[in-house]
Formats: structure tokens, C-alpha cells, sequence
């Protein structure tokens, strides 16, 4: 699931990057980018993966 946020979060980074969109300083393409790396950084550590139970 952290591994789909963040190809959300990387396609929002291109739209804003290629759209030459003016955003603020919070939310500029670079920022939007790194919230992308960090969720896949989570996804490949293994959060989010699914449901597991423990015995």
C-alpha cells in the first residue's frame, strides 16, 4: 500500500515539474519527490506490505 502512495506521490512531482507549476515553498515538485522516496523507502523495509498474523 506504501508502495502505490508513493507512485501517487512521484506522478504529482512530474505533474507540478512538468506543468512548470508555481507552488509554494511547502509544496514544490522537490518536496512532493522526497515524501515519494520516503514511502517507497518505508514500502521496501517491509511497512505497509499487508497482514500478517503472529502466532
Amino acid at each position: 500500500m506504501v508502495g502505490i502512495v508513493a507512485a501517487v506521490l512521484f506522478f504529482v512531482a512530474f505533474l507540478i515539474n512538468a506543468a512548470d507549476i508555481s507552488t509554494n515553498d511547502v509544496f514544490s515538485s522537490t518536496n512532493v519527490m522526497l515524501l515519494g522516496l520516503m514511502c517507497l523507502a518505508l514500502h521496501m523495509a517491509g511497512v505497509g506490505t499487508g497482514w500478517a498474523r503472529r502466532r
